[in-house]
């Protein structure tokens, strides 16, 4: 077994990690010795008595901005090799999708800096960063909810983490190499008739080729409803 995934997050909420990683694909990783997660608390890499990670923006405007010199000293400490990728959880970054989680598992050392306030100081995101990642068209409260997404979608490509690995080509989004995505087919369990919906009789009738062709049909009309920008391609 090569050397595990590494994982450093940067934050001044370490607390706010104690449920996310203990669990799901992430534990898994984590008891294999596949996966290493470190918290790192950002105020342990201030320098002053009052262990200052922010101050105002200038310029003027609301809101506080994370100063410079603490994310630089917390990176260039914990970071082993100018291959690490040094990921900022930002609102204002690209959007994070499957091709870019599976870049990223190919790496052997990920420092995740979670944003929060008004932002990072810019040259942060310049002169230290690799990537600067958002998860969607939304605000949340800080990078600490970004930075456990991104674990979980990355940690899901490194092999012998999911037991079924066959399992993953199936999922949503599953080929990151293909110009056109499509969202997952819809599924059903049983019983096979539930308040008097039935279950589409192809998924019982045994006929694997029949079952291929619909799920891919279904697959398309619920993306067409669902997610219609990810048609523009095919």
């Amino acid at each position: 077994m090569g050397s595990p995934l590494e994982f450093d997050v940067v934050t001044i909420f370490p607390e706010f990690f104690k449920g996310p990683f203990d669990f799901g694909v992430i534990r898994r990783g984590r008891e294999k010795g596949l996966v290493e997660i470190r918290v790192r608390d950002l105020r342990d890499f201030t320098s002053d008595r009052h262990r200052t990670v922010d101050d105002r923006p200038f310029g003027g405007g609301e809101g506080m901005v994370f100063k410079p010199e603490p994310i630089f000293k917390a990176v260039e400490t914990i970071r082993k090799s100018e291959s690490a990728e040094v990921v900022v959880l930002s609102a204002a970054g690209r959007k994070f999708n499957q091709a870019e989680a599976l870049r990223l598992s190919k790496a052997g050392q990920i420092i995740l800096v979670c944003g929060r306030y008004e932002g990072i100081d810019e040259r942060v995101i310049e002169r230290l960063a690799t990537a600067e990642i958002s998860i969607g068209d939304f605000i949340v409260s800080g990078g600490e909810i970004a930075a456990a997404v991104v674990v979980d979608a990355v940690t899901r490509y490194v092999p012998g983490v999911v037991g079924k690995e066959e399992s993953i080509l199936r999922d949503s989004f599953s080929d990151p190499a293909s110009e056109a995505q499509l969202v997952e087919h819809p599924h059903y369990t049983r019983p096979a008739e539930f308040r008097g919906w039935k279950v589409p009789k192809v998924l019982i009738s045994g006929d694997h080729e029949a079952v291929r062709k619909w799920r891919y049909e279904a697959a398309l009309k619920k993306t067409e409803r669902n997610r219609p920008d990810l048609l523009e391609n095919l």
